[in-house]
């Protein structure tokens, strides 16, 4: 595949590693808010760029007929009009807050465990989340889709960053330390007992394999997608 980073971070770097090894061109790097690039020899693009050029970046993909991906979190706001581009233009786009094979197992997971756990109101549930200090964001857009997954299979109705969280709410610790890649950890804490189910990111390296393998299967397709249909979870 000819591929298009648009951002071109650590995490594009590592993108661009992990692609070159899996015998992949990368034909474009786009830094930062630049619009003014080519894709007119890209077979897909693969957007980690930042929360204020991310919307521009898939908008100017779908409108170009160029499958995109995009892991950059923090423009979610403008999720849907995305999707109506995408339909209306019957373009392809994936959009998630990690794309981490690993991870995205982990989604399942929880989801799962907060099924099991839903009648159990004895227990108190909350998560934690570390990144490294470079991260802008907080909480993660991974703590983000653990949470709402819990309260879509709970009686939660909501998530907060505030170290008191009422009854309907689950607390999101959100820890940032220098050179930690990602780990996210979900508690359910009793008086009796606790149950946590944990994923720890040891590189970003995870992060990058993810990202390409969702490319690489979202070429030639029509629709919006997520890693689910990728990893065949539905």
């Amino acid at each position: 595949m000819k591929i298009a980073l648009l951002g071109y971070g650590k995490m594009g770097k590592t993108i661009e590693k992990i692609a070159l090894q899996r015998g992949h061109e990368i034909i474009l790097k786009v830094d930062k808010d630049d619009l003014n690039y080519n894709l007119s020899k890209v077979d897909v693009a693969i957007d980690f760029s930042v929360p204020t050029a991310a919307f521009n970046n898939i908008k100017n993909c779908i409108e170009n007929n160029i499958p995109v991906i995009s892991g950059t979190t923090g423009w979610l706001e403008k999720y849907d009009e995305i999707v109506g581009l995408c339909n209306q233009k019957k373009g392809a786009f994936i959009y998630a807050s990690n794309f981490s094979l690993g991870v995205n197992i982990f989604f399942e997971l929880n989801k799962n465990l907060a099924k099991m756990m839903q009648n159990l109101d004895q227990y108190n549930i909350s998560l934690e989340e570390i990144h490294h200090t470079k991260k802008l964001d907080a909480p993660s857009g991974t703590a983000i889709t653990l949470a709402e997954d819990i309260i879509k299979n709970t009686s939660k109705q909501s998530w907060t960053l505030e170290k008191t969280a009422n009854k309907n709410e689950i607390p999101i610790v959100a820890k940032r330390i220098p050179d930690v890649p990602g780990t996210h950890t979900v508690s359910y804490k009793s008086n009796v007992d606790s149950i946590e189910i944990k994923h720890t990111a040891h590189s970003r390296e995870g992060f990058a394999l993810g990202a390409v393998v969702a490319a690489e299967w979202l070429v030639n397709k029509i629709g919006v997608y997520t890693m689910k249909d990728v990893l065949n979870l539905n």
